[in-house]
């Protein structure tokens, strides 16, 4: 159990710092946060559309549309402008809970793959690396890639960087420290 918890604690902590550096130091998914000098007007705009928090994709359609009048609506849209808007009607600017849920689900996640890994006798170094080196793939290939394939992201590369690096630095650590004897 010990050596699920420290495992769990430090190698939540690895991916954590480099969520940490990829988002700020090294600012990779600047792609995804653009800046226009037009975001008051566009905010303003918003603001008077929007009565709600929400996520938008337009165009679109009304939730009870049905697939054929989806079809016959769809060309009109071919090779027009498209847009998927996260609207809120409050910026919050206490990152402090988010902070630590999204260290709490690290531990998690690292505290989940040391159990499968611990399940595995004959794991030594090398497979414990591999293993969560495949893990960051699963996890990227999994969402990231996936929405990007119909909503192109401009930092899908930056969220591969991140599931292989912050996988590949937690199996280093957990391949030293599960194949301890």
């Amino acid at each position: 159990m010990k050596k699920l918890i420290i495992g769990a604690l430090v190698g939540g902590l690895i991916i954590f710092l480099w969520q940490t550096l990829s988002w700020t130091v090294l600012n990779l998914h600047h792609a995804s946060q653009e800046y226009t000098p037009k975001q008051d007007s566009i905010l303003n705009f918003l603001n008077t559309q929007f009565s709600e928090d929400g996520s938008y994709l337009l165009p679109s359609y009304p939730k009870n549309t049905s697939w054929d009048e989806m079809q016959k609506e769809m060309p009109k849209y071919k090779d027009k402008p498209w847009v998927q808007i996260q609207y809120h009607k409050s910026l919050s600017v206490d990152m402090g809970a988010n902070i630590a849920r999204g260290f709490l689900v690290n531990i998690i996640m690292v505290g989940l793959m040391c159990w499968i890994l611990m399940r595995i006798s004959t794991a030594g170094f090398g497979v414990i690396f591999t293993a969560c080196l495949l893990t960051g793939l699963i996890v990227f290939i999994n969402s990231p890639y996936t929405v990007h394939i119909w909503y192109q992201k401009a930092d899908i590369m930056a969220h591969l960087w991140d599931a292989l690096i912050s996988w590949g630095l937690c199996g280093i650590w957990l391949g030293w420290w599960l194949s301890r004897k």
